[in-house]
């Protein structure tokens, strides 16, 4: 009978995925290199914003997303300490070390967050009941608090740790559909950057739980949606996701370097793994891949090996192979709790453990890691070169309530820092969708009615007469619709203000099908004027 059992049964499902969660690890990592007691409280900042604090700091008011002065005024105790990714990772190594060493197999999300494979631990403990108390007794004996989730799938198992949570067999769905939407952009390795607008727009269509997003049906995501929400909804249905290791990698992926002199200073080992993932992306390149998930190796002069598995959302670039592997040999090379490397690094090797097609990533011009937009970047970078720095600018989402105020063009290569914050909240924005083109200069129009009598907006916001008719220098056309108008209340203290009523309006103009055009027009001054152009 235990020879059958041991024999995999598809019915119990092959593949059940612990992860463990060290709650607020920035926080966590921060306090602990400061050496605080613990009952200071702490908040992690980047860009001047809390991007982590601890569970004392959030008892007092503080919360992601902060600026400095509001989370020092909510908890004037407040320890602040700047986001440091390379003392996330170090701190994180004793407890990866740890949990390894009681269950072998573990692959670092990030630091802060694991998985592993949940069936030989359960079996080994007897329970996965058993195993999740015996890893958090053991990630305890390091001095960090964890939880445990269980499930099928790795994204509900991450979920369910965050609550400390084993989901029954088969019961992923049926877990995750009461949940906030939220939840499926909470995890940052886990989901794309751009998830955040689809949990916004989830929000504005009224699906506010997991469930009713998983409800739509797949024809439905995937004949109006990008890729990543095609990951969320299958996440939300608790669909079989990417197995490990589903494309087995080529044996020729792999580079490796020998170390000489051997490596015993962190800048030593940064500069080798650089090279190291220039080599790598370049052999990807090459085969037409990208990597998902990467072995991290080290040999000593001891004999002794070294390893990790670093798992991504999204394919990994050459900054971000280069920044886990330096990571990683910060963590072997400055550990404290004696288990060091006894000899100096003498070999270096990355293998992609999991790889994916590179053509099927879809990924855009100002974001991918292709050649293509290598080769751009360095075209457009020239071009600096011989015009000047402003001569080249891309757009950043800006905060305001027009087009042309949501927009702020910064230099290629600045750091790309809005004009506003587009996340505050802005009364009278133009509502959502924006103008495909947006008219800088605002060329002045005339709207009339169909015997040419000028249309004008009177002083409590409404238009004088029907518009019928638009022209545009020498061109005109009818109109077959037209909304507003929408009066712009706002700088009425500057001498702005004598200019009269200021207000929007968009009108649809009668033209071919393949030409249809409606405009974006602006009441300025007792002058049209048109201010963006939808397709």
């Amino acid at each position: 009978m235990r020879h059958r059992d041991r024999k995999p049964n598809p019915a119990l499902g092959e593949q059940r995925v612990l992860a463990v969660w060290c709650q607020d690890w920035p926080a966590v990592a921060a306090a602990a290199l400061a050496e605080l007691p613990a009952t200071r409280p702490v908040a992690v900042l980047a860009a001047n914003k809390v991007v982590a604090c601890s569970a004392l700091a959030r008892a007092e008011g503080v919360r992601r997303g902060f600026k400095r002065r509001e989370a020092q005024a909510r908890c004037p105790d407040l320890f602040l300490a700047q986001a440091d990714p390379d003392r996330d990772a170090r701190l994180f190594e004793p407890v990866v070390l740890a949990v390894d060493a009681t269950v072998p197999g573990v692959e670092v999300l990030r630091p802060g967050l694991l998985v592993l494979n949940a069936r030989g631990a359960a079996r080994f403990f007897g329970s996965e009941e058993a195993a999740a108390e015996r890893l958090i007794d053991t990630v305890a004996a390091v001095g960090v608090e964890a939880q445990i989730g269980i499930a099928d799938e790795l994204s509900t198992a991450v979920i369910a740790a965050r609550r400390g949570a084993i989901v029954p067999r088969g019961g992923g769905a049926e877990y995750l559909a009461p949940l906030p939407v939220s939840e499926l952009a909470v995890e940052p390795s886990l989901a794309a950057p751009q998830r955040a607008d689809l949990v916004n727009l989830l929000h504005r269509l009224g699906l506010r739980r997991v469930g009713d997003f998983a409800a739509l049906s797949p024809a439905e995501v995937t004949s109006r949606f990008g890729t990543d929400v095609m990951l969320a909804h299958r996440c939300a249905r608790a669909l079989p996701e990417r197995r490990p290791s589903a494309r087995p990698p080529s044996p020729d992926l792999p580079v490796a370097y020998s170390c000489d002199p051997p490596i015993e200073r962190v800048d030593a080992a940064a500069f080798a793994g650089r090279m190291l993932a220039t080599r790598l992306h370049a052999k990807l390149s090459a085969a037409g891949v990208a990597c998902t998930r990467l072995a991290v190796v080290a040999e000593t002069a001891a004999g002794e090996e070294l390893s990790r598995i670093w798992r991504c959302a999204e394919p990994l670039t050459p900054e971000g192979t280069a920044d886990r592997v330096r990571w990683q040999l910060d963590g072997w090379l400055t550990r404290r709790d004696g288990a060091r490397p006894t000899a100096p690094i003498t070999l270096l090797r990355l293998e992609p453990v999991e790889v994916v097609a590179a053509a099927a990533l879809q990924l855009g011009l100002w974001g991918g890691v292709g050649e293509t937009d290598e080769r751009a970047r360095r075209v457009l970078i020239r071009v600096q070169g011989l015009l000047g720095g402003e001569a080249v600018q891309l757009g950043v989402l800006s905060g305001g309530r027009g087009p042309a105020e949501r927009i702020t063009m910064v230099a290629l290569g600045d750091e790309p820092i809005p004009a506003a914050d587009p996340t505050l909240p802005w009364p009278g924005q133009l509502p959502e969708p924006a103008p495909a083109v947006v008219l800088v200069n605002r060329p002045q129009v005339h709207l009339t009615t169909a015997d040419g009598t000028p249309v004008r907006v009177t002083d409590r916001g409404l238009l004088s007469a029907l518009p019928s008719r638009l022209r545009w220098g020498s061109k005109q056309w009818c109109l077959t619709g037209w909304a507003g108008p929408w009066p712009i209340d706002e700088r009425w203290w500057t001498l702005e203000s004598d200019i009269g009523v200021l207000a929007r309006a968009q009108v649809q103009l009668d033209v071919e099908p393949a030409d249809a055009r409606a405009l974006l027009l602006i009441y300025h001054g007792e002058t049209w004027r048109a201010e963006g152009i939808y397709d």
